[in-house]
């Protein structure tokens, strides 16, 4: 942002209808505004010609249109995906990813520039938090790719850097304008929204944006086990997280998909698998496996592909939908938990036991 001006592209539809009624202005410029910032998604003010120029010489004093600048792009061999390293208004890095299927583009956008989560696998907790993202900021990146990609976007996943529901407000605002169907009206029910389980906040999104679909990594299946891998669970423990889940599943009607990153001789074994099957709530048995993608220095690698299958049977067997995810972007470091907010020539990764490595 720049010195008081307010962004204009985190603005809600009712918001900028108010701001634009308060300079006098008739209701039918609020969609021409609208229009503009988010389906033409136009980054400067002068390029909105069925404006009056008086009006947007006065928008241009007094709003901005958040443009992140493009540091560094990277695309995979192996399946095309490509990562962008993006530079805010403030300094801060982040990275976002286009990954592309059939049926066209999904992007993965970070929510807050690094993470305080501390999840063992994870690169994008190795150099803390630094802030949230503001609602722009998260637009800017699915707009941003979205004009430099072949394909649509279809699908937008909320699983980059940061933990989304320590972001909640401007969480709820990205989703209430990304789908709003004056702009670039992308379907709640494309768009996925990955937690670590702030439990108090999954109530709250069930009943604001209840259309999304809510992910929960999960990631072990006893306490025990959680809390080495992901030190969120001594907040809030796997009871009071799978009541959380089945709530948000009675209250919404939509499934909740429990994340599974294996992690080779640490949650991949049988007795794993009969954990997990237990654990999970009658209304939500579905698990995505993802194989542990390699974050340098903190020692993890994914199990074999044939040990993959075999807990994918082992649950199956015990009445337990499962998919495993596709992980693109692994050469470019793009896949899920490698993302960084700095140049990665910088990055130092930590182990459980707290040593850095470069």
């Amino acid at each position: 942002m720049t010195g008081t001006r307010a962004p204009l592209r985190g603005m809600t539809y009712d918001e900028t209808a108010a701001a634009l009624a308060d300079l006098g202005e008739k209701p039918f410029r609020a969609a021409q505004v609208f229009d503009w910032v988010h389906a033409k998604r136009v980054t400067d003010f002068d390029s909105m010609t069925n404006l009056p120029k008086t009006l947007r010489a006065h928008l241009a004093e007094t709003h901005t249109i958040a443009v992140p600048e493009i540091l560094r792009t990277e695309r995979s061999k192996a399946d095309g995906t490509a990562k962008y390293l993006f530079r805010l208004s403030d300094g801060e890095c982040i990275e976002s990813v286009c990954m592309p299927y059939r049926f066209g583009n999904t992007v993965c956008v970070s929510s807050q520039a690094g993470c305080a989560m501390g999840c063992a696998f994870c690169a994008s907790c190795a150099d803390g938090l630094k802030r949230n993202l503001t609602a722009d900021e998260m637009l800017s990146q699915v707009y941003a790719l979205a004009d430099a990609e072949e394909g649509n976007v279809t699908h937008v996943v909320v699983m980059g850097m940061g933990e989304p529901l320590q972001n909640t407000d401007n969480l709820i605002r990205f989703v209430t304008i990304l789908s709003d169907e004056r702009g670039m009206h992308l379907g709640r029910r494309h768009i996925t929204v990955s937690t670590c389980g702030i439990v108090p906040q999954i109530a709250r999104i069930a009943r604001e944006i209840p259309q999304i679909n809510l992910a929960v990594s999960l990631h072990a299946a006893t306490q025990e086990k959680r809390e080495t891998i992901m030190p969120v669970a001594r907040m809030y423990p796997l009871p009071e997280l799978m009541d959380a889940c089945a709530a948000y599943g009675r209250q919404t009607g939509r499934q909740v998909t429990f994340e599974y990153a294996l992690i080779r001789g640490v949650n991949d074994s049988d007795e794993d698998a009969a954990n997990l099957a237990a654990l999970l709530p009658d209304i939500s048995r579905t698990v995505n496996l993802i194989p542990v993608n390699p974050v340098r220095g903190n020692g993890f690698t994914g199990p074999e592909r044939t040990d993959v299958l075999k807990f994918k049977k082992n649950l199956e067997k015990m009445g337990i939908h499962v998919t495993i995810r596709r992980e693109l972007g692994r050469d470019i470091n793009g896949a899920c938990g490698q993302l960084v907010r700095r140049h990665r020539e910088d990055f130092f990764a930590e182990d459980l036991f707290g040593n850095r490595h470069r």
